[in-house]
């Protein structure tokens, strides 16, 4: 299963499509939902601009083209024009646009393309002003992005070296060999890619990432520099004015950037927030495992003082110099987001900034900025842009843009937050959201998701299905906010991982049992769905309670733990799970690896009608042909160990509830895809299961 072109695995694939083709056919709700949910995607959708040298730029989508297109206007009050359009780039809608990088002068975008959701990246240059196309092609380029020098005469990227069998494919998505050997360059605008400046590379270090970033003054160039996916890096640094002959001439005598070294071990994580000459302010959780804003002299590496400290409960998610001497700031606090105007000299409170309870998902300003554009969602709310005007002092927040979903009402539904205990009494957020004044009877279809994994948080967002959901089909929507997240800062996350990872499968389970103990629904009406990591939460729990589900949505997951750091990136992901070739994480990993652990339920029951209810719940698991960060091989693995454990090995087996597959093809993990491809995947996995719970349709 892990030779994705053999022709063994092709034909389990062609059978497994033809299984889930038939299954799917049998749905009723299948062509109503894809119905109601083109019906409400047919909007208008807008991103928060951003600005540079007076333009404003920003991606738009007027309803149900296949991508966003990303849009200028010079003014605020300019007529916007398309800049970039992605559909444009291929037939059938399967390349789109992956990174923007717009110079400080605005003459130059530097955009990189994505082919069938692939993690791999083509990056090309326009000029703004008549959108020509320049000759400048950058392949093999992964986990990078765009670091205009203010000169804007280049950029800086990251990438990987090119295959000794390169085909120039760097975007066919179809290899899955590890990525070793990541380098930076500069790229001059004119020149071939071979002309380059290689800027930084470790071959001692073959595992490390880097992400280069210039700063707003233009004088420094940083660098990131990460080994795994953990919340922690080195930070270099490097005065480009002091180059005495520029960046191109690095290449005349082969030398690498004469970068410092301010931090060199991996201890904490450490974000350049903006800097006063050789006075950088620093996000950090250095000692400060919910965050905290540091000050630091370049010139005097010991000279760090706090200047925002950890806050005693809140985690600090983020921070944005703005308007020369101010800081936008944005706390999570109970998973729901407090946003303020503190002082960038001394962290002093300047203003609390009003928001209602949902998401931060983007603060777009600059110091030279005296407007601040703020992107807000919520799960009731499609998204509002605020313009926060700061040229007087105090921030004045005017609503510049906001989504109108036709059809959808507010006021029809409810969101509420409610904690619950896990297994070992540890209080757990969720979010529950319905319909108004449902009755608690157990009767309701109940949908839970949950991620749970690398400090990532999941915080209230708009989703047109599950509106379709709760107002077609009745069901509760849950959001549960796990152990290994971020929701609470470090600590929670490591709460969730490594020799921890149980706690996220008893959070989740714990959390289907608490819909139940409330009367929101019953199991076999309890649909558990997770992707990526959270599509091995889903795996890990309906094999340890198989009982609990009605049904099961796994997509694109890490099921087999004791060989996911042999592909691609997966060796990143040793942070949060441990790794197999480690004896002590070995036996961490198969307690719950789902690879590992499908077992026949019944042979647990004593014989008689409760054996014959004893079987995993109908499953449907979700993966893509080019989904090059979680290889296909892990979902097609479980799937053929579930069917053959649960169904072919046994005679008259109780197994009747289906296992299937839905391979999506020229796809990947999920980034890029088109808008009817979002709109068929949602469609087919929730007629999945409604049918599966015997859910009726609600006109």
């Amino acid at each position: 299963m892990e030779d994705l072109e053999s022709d063994d695995v092709k034909e389990f694939v062609r059978a497994q499509a033809a299984v889930s083709d038939a299954v799917l056919a049998t749905c009723d709700h299948r062509g109503r939902l894809r119905g109601q949910l083109t019906a409400l995607l047919d909007h208008p959708r807008h991103r928060a601009p951003f600005k540079r040298a007076g333009s404003y730029f920003y991606f738009h989508n007027p309803g149900l083209l296949p991508h966003a297109a990303l849009y200028v206007q010079h003014g605020l009050g300019g007529e916007p024009q398309v800049l970039l359009d992605p559909t444009a780039l291929s037939d059938d809608a399967t390349v789109s646009l992956s990174m923007v990088g717009v110079s400080d002068d605005a003459e130059h975008l530097a955009y990189g393309t994505s082919a069938s959701g692939s993690d791999w990246v083509t990056i090309r240059v326009m000029r703004v002003r008549d959108r020509r196309l320049l000759p400048d092609t950058l392949s093999w380029v992964k986990f990078s992005r765009v670091a205009w020098t203010r000169d804007g005469e280049g950029f800086f990227y990251s990438r990987f070296p090119a295959p000794k069998d390169d085909d120039g494919a760097s975007d066919s998505g179809i290899r899955t060999d590890v990525n070793l050997n990541h380098e930076v360059y500069y790229h001059l605008l004119g020149t071939d890619q071979s002309d380059d400046v290689l800027c930084w590379n470790d071959p001692e270090h073959p595992k490390y990432i880097y992400t280069p970033e210039v700063t707003e003054d233009g004088k420094y160039v940083l660098l990131s520099v990460a080994e795994t996916s953990e919340p922690v890096n080195k930070l270099y640094y490097c005065d480009l004015s002091a180059l005495p002959h520029g960046l191109p001439a690095l290449n005349r005598t082969h030398e690498m950037l004469p970068f410092v070294k301010l931090v060199d071990e991996f201890e904490a994580y450490y974000g350049v927030i903006a800097n006063d000459g050789i006075r950088f302010t620093i996000l950090t959780n250095k000692d400060a495992p919910r965050y905290k804003l540091s000050r630091v002299d370049v010139d005097d590496p010991r000279s760090w003082a706090d200047v925002l400290p950890e806050d005693d409960k809140a985690v600090l998610e983020s921070a944005c110099a703005v308007h020369g001497d101010k800081l936008l700031v944005n706390y999570l606090s109970d998973v729901k987001y407090v946003l303020q105007m503190r002082s960038l000299a001394t962290g002093e409170l300047l203003h609390d900034i009003p928001i209602d309870i949902g998401s931060i998902n983007w603060v777009s300003g600059r110091r030279t900025d005296s407007e601040v554009f703020v992107e807000f969602a919520s799960f009731l709310t499609p998204g509002i842009i605020y313009r926060c005007d700061l040229s007087s002092g105090a921030p004045e927040m005017s609503i510049y843009r906001e989504i109108s979903v036709p059809g959808f009402d507010r006021t029809e539904f409810e969101a509420k937050q409610v904690f619950y205990p896990s297994k070992d009494g540890t209080k757990i957020p969720m979010f529950v959201v319905s319909r108004k004044s449902i009755v608690l009877d157990g009767s309701h279809p109940a949908l839970l998701f949950g991620y749970g994994g690398f400090g990532m948080s999941v915080t209230p967002q708009f989703s047109a299905a599950r509106v379709v959901l709760m107002r077609n089909l009745g069901f509760v929507a849950c959001v549960a906010n796990i152990r290994g997240g971020g929701e609470y800062g470090e600590a929670w996350h490591k709460a969730g991982s490594l020799a921890n990872k149980q706690n996220c499968f008893d959070d989740f389970v714990a959390a289907g049992e608490f819909l139940l103990a409330a009367g929101y629904t019953s199991p076999t009406r309890l649909c558990v769905e997770g992707g990526s990591n959270g599509g091995l939460l889903v795996a890990a729990c309906i094999n340890q309670r198989p009982d609990l589900f009605g049904c099961a949505l796994a997509h694109v997951g890490v099921m087999d733990m004791l060989r996911f750091h042999k592909f691609t990136i997966g060796r990143a992901w040793t942070c949060d799970f441990g790794c197999s070739e480690n004896e002590e994480e070995f036996q961490w990993l198969i307690k719950y690896s789902p690879l590992h652990n499908v077992r026949r339920p019944w042979e647990k029951c004593a014989a008689g009608e409760h054996r014959r209810r004893q079987q995993y719940p109908p499953t449907m698991l979700l993966t893509a042909d080019h989904d090059d960060r979680v290889v296909p091989s892990h979902t097609l693995k479980f799937l053929a160990t579930m069917q053959h454990v649960l169904c072919t090995s046994v005679e008259h087996s109780p197994q009747t509830n289906p296992i299937v597959a839905r391979i999506d093809r020229k796809s990947g993990h999920g980034c890029g895809r088109s808008t009817q491809k979002i709109i068929d995947e949602a469609a087919d996995r929730y007629a999945f299961a409604a049918k599966m719970m015997g859910v009726s349709w609600i006109d």
